[in-house]
């Protein structure tokens, strides 16, 4: 498939890669990392991400090369996807983006749904990173600086600093042949992990001083309403990373972080629009509860978008907390 897939965009015209709304490390990094590769070969290419970068990325080479709006989509003959567990996961521009003749798709979720012509999806791969990294040697490139502290940042985030369960062989001897290209280790943590703006500091008092804990003790909830990024002059990004802290709360197995999100056409003043990020202490599958919700993700790290009202959001998300106490098993 591997082969196909080159052979794909070496005879494209002009290339779209895409990578989903909401971007972490992973996300924005298999982008420019490959996005980098393509033009190395000639390829004329878009890199496009609907939301805002986080600050702590913006570090990366090219970054600004990632485009919010996505302009005359039906200029492209090849889409590329990028750490999308699904189509609509890369937005508001997914029926714009359905419509180009051929789509790739490259992922690590387990939950992905092999949308697209071609899949690349490897569920052992511990990040996107990691199989755009095979790409890429496979494409006979010789590695630079910028796609390797993209592809290194990619790993180290996906994997929580190699902390995480999908940490593999792989994630270290790749990293390490990223070393031995020049990036440096100690600068992607200081970017990625290090320097805070005053802002997100009042917004991290604001989100630690909104976590509710259930009855059980199991599942803690932490919200970040768009009253709150005005108040620390904040941004949604500023968020990005937060609902760590809740997770790390004593015998709490699932934390959830709610993100009011602006509100599209067509939502009432009653319901909103939410973002919710799930992580587990490894015991529950949280891609299973994200996927019934349209969302996907990883056993310990998903996601999902829901239009509702804050107090039913809350209702559903702690009707969760029932199946916490015993085997961890929810359906």
């Amino acid at each position: 498939m591997m082969k196909k897939i080159i052979q794909q965009l070496t005879n494209s015209s002009r290339v779209l890669l895409a990578s989903h709304a909401n971007p972490d490390g992973d996300a924005i990094g298999s982008l420019l990392a490959l996005g980098i590769a393509l033009e190395r070969l000639g390829q004329a290419v878009t890199l496009y991400n609907e939301s805002a970068i986080p600050a702590v990325y913006r570090f990366l080479p090219s970054v600004d090369r990632i485009q919010k709006q996505l302009a005359d989509p039906e200029r492209f003959d090849t889409a590329v996807m990028l750490d999308c567990g699904g189509l609509d996961r890369v937005g508001s521009a997914v029926e714009a983006i359905a419509a180009i003749p051929t789509i790739v798709n490259i992922d690590h979720h387990a939950t992905n749904t092999r949308f697209g012509q071609y899949h690349l999806v490897d569920v052992d791969a511990c990040a996107t990173s990691e199989i755009v990294y095979r790409l890429i040697q496979s494409m006979g490139l010789e590695m630079n600086l910028a796609m390797a502290t993209a592809i290194y940042t990619g790993i180290l985030t996906d994997t929580g600093s190699f902390r995480f369960s999908n940490t593999n062989r792989a994630a270290f001897s790749i990293c390490e042949a990223m070393v031995a290209v020049g990036v440096k280790p100690s600068t992607v943590a200081q970017h990625v992990y290090g320097t805070y703006s005053l802002g997100r500091i009042k917004l991290l008092n604001l989100a630690l001083d909104s976590i509710e804990i259930s009855h059980n003790g199991s599942l803690s909830i932490m919200t970040v309403t768009r009253e709150m990024l005005s108040d620390t002059g904040t941004q949604p990004e500023d968020a990005d990373g937060l609902i760590n802290y809740a997770r790390r709360i004593q015998d709490v197995k699932v934390a959830a972080l709610i993100h009011e999100l602006e509100n599209g056409n067509g939502v009432s003043k009653r319901r909103k629009r939410f973002h919710v990020s799930l992580r587990s202490d490894g015991s529950v599958d949280v891609s299973r509860i994200a996927s019934n919700f349209g969302g996907g993700g990883h056993t310990a790290a998903a996601g999902f978008s829901v239009e509702s009202s804050l107090a039913e959001l809350k209702k559903t998300i702690y009707n969760l907390s029932e199946g916490l106490g015993g085997k961890c098993h929810l359906n």
